[in-house]
């Protein structure tokens, strides 16, 4: 019942989160489920199945902004890749997603190199479903690694939160199949399940109004925070677990 709460609580905020921001949320959201102790083959096909929710409700929310060809080209990359890597995923150490996911975390916050031109739009989402596709099924968030490749510059706000979304609709939805196919159901734990959804789908309806009435620099710098914490505390656990296991 408390695991039940806890990720009810966390699913609310981080759909809120992503609903403000367009990113970042799922991130923290999987973080927790390894923070609460749950091993890679149970945290990743649970996650996907909110995710996918969760990302649905967004995509509804942002539809009419939504770059219809850049999901096709990450569609092309991300289903091979996935189902390609499944019956690998399912075999890997918790601890080493742990230390994993801490990294990609604290590399998403390292400011980046000023560049010329970004990558050309279809090479762009192509690699970004690639991306989706393998670290998707090893970490279960890949929001913060492939986000960059949809900020374009020619984009609105609102075009890069909803094909980011749709986006990541599709990279859960497959997740969840692909893991199905291997012998794990995201809908073996109804019960908590169903409560994580239904708080992911109220704060993505909250983010959204809260879209645009929060100061960036405020909502930036506490984004900021969370993230480090979060992932200085999966470092430990990882480097934690490792130690033992070689003790």
């Amino acid at each position: 019942m408390t695991l039940t709460l806890i990720l009810t609580v966390a699913g609310f905020l981080t759909a809120t989160l992503s609903g403000v921001a367009g990113l970042g949320g799922g991130t923290v959201l999987i973080g927790i489920f390894y923070a609460m102790g749950m091993a890679p083959a149970e945290a990743v096909p649970l996650f996907a199945a909110v995710q996918f929710v969760s990302n649905s409700s967004r995509t509804l929310a942002y539809t009419r902004h939504v770059e219809w060809r850049a999901a096709g080209w990450f569609l092309l990359a991300a289903a091979p890749a996935t189902f390609l890597v499944a019956p690998f995923a399912v075999h890997i150490n918790a601890d080493i997603v742990r230390l994993v996911l801490a990294g990609l975390i604290l590399a998403s916050l390292a400011p980046g190199r000023a560049s010329g031109e970004p990558m050309a739009p279809r090479k762009a989402f192509f690699w970004a479903g690639a991306l989706n596709g393998v670290l998707g099924m090893f970490v279960g968030a890949t929001g913060l690694v492939v986000g960059r490749l949809f900020f374009r510059p020619d984009w609105r706000k609102e075009t890069t939160i909803g094909t980011l979304a749709l986006t990541q609709m599709l990279g859960h939805g497959l997740r969840v199949l692909a893991y199905g196919v291997v012998g794990f159901n995201a809908l073996e734990r109804p019960l908590l399940l169903l409560p994580v959804c239904v708080a992911v789908i109220a704060g993505t309806a909250f983010g959204r109004r809260l879209n645009g009435r929060v100061s960036e620099a405020q909502f930036s710098m506490l984004f900021k925070w969370i993230l480090v914490i979060l992932s200085l505390k999966l470092a430990f656990d990882g480097v934690r677990g490792l130690a033992w296991g070689a003790s």
